[in-house]
């Protein structure tokens, strides 16, 4: 088994499901409740609660709130390596889920744009070892160069890198040609449709498909309700998404995609198997509220 690596952001999610349509300027009936969060933490529990051995790298506050989503992640099998940033707090996301199902995010990052090269544990970097790489810790400035380092020390120790796109909101604003150049060791980019968009200029699968695979030498796009695309050089694989009797709540679903996709790629499978593998973690989290794997 592959010890997989991931280098991201840590929040508590405090996710408000409105039970009805969303009333400008004025009061809307919903449910509030408080979950761990983050893409980079996140995707490490669904690995390791799918049964891979996981690392999680990050930083979190010295407040109560970093402590109990460290010990929530150690829960699920992670082996967190959490720096403590003696000032930040832990960082913090408002997910409001309209009665449909969509979401939108109000992230404060909190002590995860404060993740330097100096949090890197270096006996997690070594040969044999994989590296996924959140797009969240990449688009946020104070967060860069402890990206840029993880990717560095991952290619001397001769890690195969994965990289996500994080949110297309904060990839635009960074700009695709900055993303591409930086992320150019990774062996795979996974990204979503929007994001597709922004780093390709484009929306046809196909051109998307064809520019990405000039940067990457693989490539998986998440396409919704539609499942998922795989595209290495011109060999491709698309697959349909998991059958959902109702979306609950949207949050986290790209991030156990990705849980569910790497451990059968890093182990040689067929690209078509890992997309299917991929869609079934993904279909269990947007049936739960909150992006981590239910616990009993």
């Amino acid at each position: 088994m592959t010890r997989i690596v991931v280098v991201g952001d840590l929040m508590t999610d405090t996710v408000a499901r409105a039970a009805l349509p969303l009333v400008k300027g004025s009061d809307t009936p919903a449910t509030v409740t408080m979950h761990g969060g983050g893409s980079g933490a996140n995707i490490a529990a669904w690995l390791a609660e799918d049964g891979a051995e996981v690392a999680l790298v990050g930083r979190r506050g010295p407040d109560i709130a970093g402590r109990t989503r460290d010990t929530e992640l150690k829960g699920y099998g992670v082996d967190t390596r959490l720096a403590m940033d003696p000032e930040r707090p832990t960082g913090t996301c408002v997910v409001m889920v309209t009665h449909k199902g969509n979401h939108t995010i109000l992230s404060d990052p909190g002590a995860n744009a404060a993740l330097s090269p100096d949090d890197l544990p270096k006996d997690l970097f070594a040969p044999g070892a994989h590296l996924h790489m959140s797009g969240y810790t990449l688009l946020n400035e104070g967060s860069l160069s402890a990206a840029v380092a993880a990717m560095e020390r991952a290619l001397q120790s001769d890690m195969s890198i994965s990289v996500d796109g994080g949110s297309a909101a904060p990839l635009e604003r960074m700009g695709a040609e900055p993303f591409l150049e930086l992320t150019g060791g990774a062996t795979l980019l996974m990204v979503n449709e929007a994001q597709a968009a922004v780093l390709t200029g484009r929306d046809d699968p196909g051109r998307v498909l064809r520019v990405l695979t000039a940067w990457y030498p693989e490539v998986v796009v998440k396409l919704g309700p539609d499942g998922a695309v795989y595209a290495s050089g011109r060999d491709q694989a698309r697959v349909p998404a998991q059958p959902l009797e109702k979306l609950v709540d949207g949050t986290g679903g790209r991030d156990a995609f990705c849980a569910g996709f790497l451990p059968p790629w890093l182990d040689k499978k067929p690209p078509a198997e890992a997309l299917v593998s991929g869609c079934r973690l993904a279909a269990r989290a947007l049936a739960l509220v909150g992006g981590r794997p239910a616990r009993s």
